[in-house]
């Protein structure tokens, strides 16, 4: 049975059978908002883009790797000193799926809507914690959006083998004005990979903001 994780929870990577679980999927799952249309007939679809990133930080708390989108432009992320995004670390070790734009349009489909793809075996020495966040890229924040999930299974992005822990954020009042998640993330500790459920919401206005706040706060 799945874990349902709840926020600072820690886990150990370890399946049912007692081996560690060390290629995996990390997959987001939510939903657009749907609102009554003109005059209260029919109804309005609000995409949400939300984007699952994450970043790499070694023993020191020093950024060394990313994933995150492409499609940001790179001025914008010059003004930040952060790089270009891309969907793959060295050593393709991690891999994103690619952006969803829009959210499920009617209702929970149960499928995830971006996906990072996890070999712990590839990760370069030098990593020591892997944290996987999510920002809003458009006018909406958390409390508005009907539901989001991370999930962690072993399968493909296409096919869903054995779910291994999940953590839900409903949308509440809590969240409002709040446009980022610091949603968990992997660490070592002697020499095995952990996970630590954080679900921590703040209003950054970018992911940078973001990106900066794991590591001058989370990371150390």
């Amino acid at each position: 049975m799945a874990i349902r994780l709840e926020k600072g929870q820690r886990i150990n990577l370890e399946k049912s059978n007692g081996s560690k679980l060390t290629e995996f999927c990390v997959g987001c799952n939510w939903g657009a908002i749907v609102s009554a249309g003109f005059m209260g007939l029919g109804k309005k679809v609000t995409d949400v883009d939300l984007d699952l990133s994450c970043v790499m930080v070694d023993s020191n708390g020093n950024l060394v790797d990313h994933i995150y989108s492409p499609l940001y432009r790179h001025d914008f992320l010059g003004r930040y000193g952060m790089p270009p995004g891309k969907v793959d670390s060295r050593e393709r070790a991690l891999h994103h799926s690619g952006d969803d734009l829009k959210g499920d349009q009617a209702g929970d489909d149960g499928l995830d809507n971006e996906i990072i793809t996890v070999n712990l075996s590839r990760v370069s020495p030098d990593v020591n914690q892997i944290f996987f966040f999510l920002n809003n890229c458009g006018k909406e924040d958390f409390s508005q959006i009907p539901y989001a999930s991370i999930r962690m299974y072993e399968g493909t992005p296409s096919r869903v083998k054995e779910v291994f822990a999940s953590y839900d954020v409903a949308a509440e009042p809590k969240y409002r004005g709040m446009t980022a998640l610091i949603m968990g993330k992997l660490y070592r500790r002697n020499g095995e990979w952990k996970f630590s459920a954080i679900g921590d919401a703040y209003p950054d206005a970018n992911l940078c903001e973001t990106i900066n706040r794991i590591v001058g706060y989370y990371a150390k």
